[in-house]
């Protein structure tokens, strides 16, 4: 087992422009991006510029998931995750801050989480927590990694401070910082900022690294369960939490995958356990959750998609085929896409257009 994080800086391509019948070529892939598909991104992107509220922000549910509902905690005000994700979605189409046609867009959503990171780097609105602490530092570690924002640097690199010092004694993440207790959809979060930030040179210690990936490392399902016939059908997924009687799912399993190569590991039969679980669950998964765009949904394939585009063949073009008509078939008339249960259809809509700007490759995060 390797557990080292990878240090090579990441190189933006060249912007390729998004046409019918472009060819967008990763390592060992090849996907054609359609008119379709190009047509529903700008749709998308269309329909959160008209949404976006005068101080920047996205208008959600803030909450978080209880079982297989969400308990909102506030509702009708600005939320930073999705208005980060939304930030995101603008950069990962070949837009950048106060440039071109969705400069200011992304300008309004940095100003907004900017003015959320507080003095001790912890970047919170309305009682966030620090799912969205995660997603808002990721954030700006991409405005970063495109266009230089000191700025922006000083405030990541406090943002980053406060994820590692909020680390706790299993070497994970929980919902509030400080927490004894971890689980796997905090830690992926964290790790991918962190990652994202190491990337373009802040400041991230390695003991901080090596304890998230024995964290991870430890709640895979490496062994059955005990409970007779079929007791072996969850090797390969993540645990939850590391107790090995923790639930695991598509999304756990997904944010395992890519929480090992955030953190560096890409060869390894845990990882090629985890894949080919989300291959055998993948039609099932979005028969259960795409119509309502339920939480689950978005969370699940946020992450799946880039664990599959990481790993390339022969995983990544059968997945994004699958994953694109999902997405396609279920954007509505106006271009969002539902969140029924969960934050709302901001979520959504930023989460589908991110999805299907992997193959654009102009974020840095999703470059190999």
């Amino acid at each position: 087992m390797i557990l080292a994080l990878a240090t090579t800086l990441l190189t933006l391509p060249a912007p390729a422009p998004v046409d019918s019948g472009l060819q967008v070529r990763g390592d060992a892939s090849a996907i054609v991006v359609t008119q379709e598909h190009a047509r529903a991104v700008e749709r998308g992107l269309e329909w959160l510029a008209a949404k976006q509220g005068p101080d920047g922000s996205w208008t959600a549910r803030i909450g978080y998931k209880l079982n297989n509902g969400f308990n909102f905690t506030s509702a009708d005000k600005g939320h930073l995750g999705v208005t980060a994700l939304g930030g995101m979605a603008f950069l990962a189409g070949g837009h950048l801050p106060g440039r071109g046609r969705h400069g200011q867009n992304i300008e309004k959503a940095l100003s907004f989480v900017l003015s959320c990171v507080q003095e001790d780097g912890y970047i919170t609105h309305a009682g966030s927590r620090m799912y969205d602490h995660a997603i808002a530092t990721l954030f700006l570690a991409e405005i970063c990694g495109m266009t230089p924002r000191e700025d922006v640097e000083k405030k990541l690199q406090k943002a980053v401070d406060f994820i590692v010092k909020s680390q706790n004694a299993e070497g994970g993440w929980r919902y509030e910082p400080y927490a004894a207790e971890s689980d796997m959809s905090i830690v992926v979060c964290q790790v991918i900022a962190l990652r994202s930030a190491r990337n373009i040179g802040i400041r991230v210690p390695k003991s901080t690294v090596d304890r998230a990936a024995r964290y991870v490392v430890d709640s895979a399902v490496t062994r059955g369960m005990g409970f007779g016939v079929g007791m072996d059908a969850e090797i390969g997924t993540f645990h939850y939490q590391k107790e090995v009687y923790s639930r695991s799912s598509f999304p756990l399993t997904a944010a395992g995958v890519t929480a090992l190569h955030g953190l560096g590991i890409y060869s390894d039969e845990l990882i090629k356990k985890g894949l080919d679980y989300l291959a055998r669950n993948l039609r099932d998964f979005n028969r259960r959750h795409e119509e309502e765009g339920h939480y689950f949904y978005w969370y699940g394939h946020y992450y799946a998609v880039q664990a599959m585009y990481t790993a390339g063949s022969p995983y990544w073009e059968p997945y994004f085929e699958e994953l694109r008509s999902s997405l396609l078939r279920n954007q509505q008339r106006d271009g969002h896409w539902k969140n029924e249960t969960g934050p709302g259809p901001a979520l959504g809509t930023a989460m589908a257009v991110l999805m299907l700007e992997i193959p654009y490759r102009f974020l840095p995060i999703f470059q190999r």
